[in-house]
């Protein structure tokens, strides 16, 4: 494969994982429904105690599981390490995330939901790489394209009013294409 070919399928690669969170980010969660459970500890491990990766996969399987009841069938369960993001779930999936089914399990589900299944507050570094990653979106055509907040999504598109288009998505998806050096020193890699 050529190197042309091979940076080609790595930028779409980066184009689809910043557009599932883009989806995400797209997505109103309020309210809760899925009763939270704490599973007993006695008896659960060698000291009678729960490790933190396992009650770490406990509860993202408890959300995946919550997820799957209101109406997102294929949402997957998470790896044996119990990690468990947006980005893993949608990525290579039909999954729906702007669709009335995922807004609604979120908002069910929120309770359950494990820290960092949206993503994080992004150090400075990571904030300069956001900062710049804005810019080139904009210098490749998306000019209503926001510069991000530390602790928000690095791709809004609540906040970009050309993205309610099909046209207006494809040249976002062009644009994060394109900038994806950008992205990556904001702390999004490629798959």
């Amino acid at each position: 494969m050529s190197p042309r070919l091979r940076d080609r399928r790595a930028r779409g690669r980066l184009a689809r994982r910043l557009l599932a969170a883009a989806a995400l980010a797209a997505v109103g969660v309020a309210g809760s429904g899925c009763a939270s459970s704490e599973p007993g500890a006695a008896g659960d491990g060698p000291s009678g105690g729960r490790s933190a990766t396992s009650a770490t996969r406990d509860q993202a399987v408890r959300f995946a599981q919550c997820m799957r009841e209101h109406g997102v069938r294929a949402f997957p369960d998470p790896d044996a390490s119990g990690e468990l993001t947006v980005d893993g779930v949608v990525n290579g999936t039909a999954i729906d995330t702007s669709g009335p089914p995922w807004t609604s399990a979120l908002a069910s589900c929120e309770d359950l939901q494990p820290a960092g299944f949206t993503g994080h507050e992004r150090s400075a570094a990571q904030q300069r790489g956001a900062l710049a990653f804005a810019r080139c979106i904009r210098v490749h055509g998306v000019a209503d394209f926001p510069d991000p907040t530390p602790d928000a999504p690095l791709v809004d598109t609540r906040r970009i009013p050309s993205a309610a288009t099909d046209a207006g998505m494809r040249a976002l998806n062009a644009a994060m294409g394109a900038c994806g050096r950008q992205a990556g020193d904001a702390g999004v890699s490629a798959p």
